[in-house]
């Protein structure tokens, strides 16, 4: 090696200097310029809460700067105030304190949509149709579904006494129930067995199982190890997994559930700017093989439900059914937000998005704004095996599933006949039929555990419209009084049924 001269070594030296004095300089001049912007941004909003025409709450003007810069980002970064924030744990725990029912309100009545099987609401003989019209001895007329949640909601051991009228009945009932950590199922079958527990088993012949996913929680991949025993003690020959509207959750979860179905390889690896590359592969200990699959997405399948379909679609271990995915492959870290520092829980919470993943084949899945059809994102079903229902399908399927999650095991009641001052042959006041919004005292879809490995709840739109009963059976004539009315034909969910059909197809094969 040449050896440099001591006049070489000095220049080369204050060249090391003048770059480390320049270095110096621009990181200070950064950090001054940071300075003035935040100089900037804390001076408007202090002009803003002393001199606006009419006061301004601080903390809504904190807020909406927050969500301003958020705001430049990406649909899937947000903030959560002290107010959702609560309610965002419930998701990410897919558990709260209650008495276990999902309720809606209607013309300002607060009505049971359904009790959940195994609940304190369960076993106080709650149903559909109930009517609570008193909380605490506090009448709910006109109640919002936020207040009345709030209301039942509370401590695990504490005690709420509801006021209901029964379906068909006409007295007021007071029932006082304890409440208890509910937990909500994610993992559901197609029908109830008569203990109104998920029957997981979709065709008994056949042996054909269906799992259906409603979110991707920190308990889905335990609930579907336990459903996958119970129908592999019943002989499973094949498997359905419904993955359909389902927002996606937990990047965990996802991963726990992939890994229930695959021995070896790539589950899916995740990357960002200040997140190292991140893979996962599966472990053989604990597979469930050795039996056809399909899988069922819609384009409300998103996040943790399109790593699920397309790793087991990657792997070759199941057919993808339906229609292309939302196309979500982003992950959030949530960040907590002023932490108390007593009891170091946080009040609020920053949502980011902090890296993406790629599927076991290296491809994208996100759907960047601007994508095309033809463009790489989301999970395509295989070949021949796409069908996309209308909007009118897509609401049948949807109320006729809210129709089967419904618990309608109903013990005997006596109806009291009518009070001494109601008129002979007066119509009693009916019960309402099924609600037409979606029940809102279960948690929303999409919880996460991990913050750092969340790739977000929810899909920021909801699926489609609540569904219009009388939309298909209009008519503008009314057909003669002794003309036969034409019976309306039975549902057929045609995913499903293409699903079921390619694996009667595979096992008739296989025999």
């Amino acid at each position: 090696m040449a050896r440099r001269s001591p006049a070489l070594l000095l220049l080369i030296l204050a060249c090391g200097f003048f770059a480390a004095d320049a270095s110096a300089d621009s990181e200070k001049r950064q950090k001054e310029d940071y300075y003035e912007l935040y100089k900037v941004l804390v001076d408007t909003i202090d002009q803003v809460e002393r001199n606006y025409v009419k006061e301004v709450d601080r903390r809504e003007l904190m807020e909406a700067a927050i969500e301003g810069v958020l705001g430049k980002l990406d649909p899937y970064s947000t903030y959560i105030n002290p107010n959702e924030y609560r309610r965002f744990q419930t998701t990410v725990q897919s558990r709260f304190g209650g008495i276990g029912i999902q309720v809606s309100v209607e013309g300002g009545r607060l009505t049971i949509i359904s009790p959940l099987v195994g609940t304190p609401a369960y076993r106080a003989g709650l149903l559909a149709g109930d009517r609570i019209v008193k909380i605490e001895g506090e009448s709910t007329e006109g109640i919002t579904l936020d207040e009345a949640v709030r209301r039942l909601k509370g401590e695990p051991g504490t005690d709420v006494t509801i006021t209901v009228i029964h379906s068909g009945a006409q007295d007021e009932v007071p029932v006082t129930i304890t409440r208890e950590n509910i937990h909500i199922d994610t993992v559901l079958g197609d029908s109830r067995k008569e203990d109104d527990r998920w029957d997981f088993m979709l065709k008994p012949q056949q042996h054909i199982g269906y799992l259906r996913v409603t979110a991707f929680s920190r308990d889905t991949a335990g609930e579907m190890r336990r459903a996958l025993e119970e129908l592999n003690s019943a002989g499973l020959r094949g498997l359905i997994l419904d993955l359909r509207f389902n927002p996606g959750g937990l990047l965990r979860s996802a991963i726990e559930v992939s890994d229930l179905f695959i021995s070896q390889g790539r589950i899916v690896s995740t990357s960002g700017r200040n997140s190292p590359e991140h893979t996962w592969k599966a472990e053989k200990a604990g597979t469930f093989e050795g039996f056809p699959m399909v899988v069922l997405v819609n384009r409300y399948s998103a996040s943790a439900s399109e790593i699920v379909s397309a790793c087991l679609q990657d792997h070759d271990r199941a057919v993808i059914m339906g229609e292309r995915t939302w196309g979500k492959g982003s992950v959030q870290n949530v960040i907590e937000l002023e932490i108390d520092p007593v009891d170091k829980k946080a009040r609020s919470a920053l949502k980011l998005t902090t890296a993406s993943y790629r599927r076991p084949s290296g491809k994208n899945i996100h759907r960047f704004a601007g994508a095309k059809d033809e463009d790489e994102w989301g999970v395509t079903p295989n070949d021949g095996y796409e069908l996309k229902l209308k909007p009118a399908e897509i609401r049948e399927v949807l109320l006729h599933r809210r129709q089967r999650d419904i618990v309608r095991s109903e013990p005997v009641r006596k109806v009291k006949p009518d009070p001494p001052d109601q008129e002979p042959g007066q119509p009693q006041e009916k019960p309402n039929k099924e609600p037409e919004e979606e029940p809102d005292e279960e948690p929303d879809a999409g919880p996460s555990e991990e913050p750092d490995e969340e790739p977000g709840e929810e899909t920021n739109q909801q699926p489609v419209e609540a569904p219009d009963e009388n939309a298909d059976d209009q008519s503008t004539t009314e057909p003669a009084e002794d003309s036969p009315q034409p019976e309306k034909p039975a549902f057929v969910d045609r995913q499903l049924q293409m699903a079921i059909d390619y694996l009667s197809s595979e096992l008739a094969r296989a025999d």
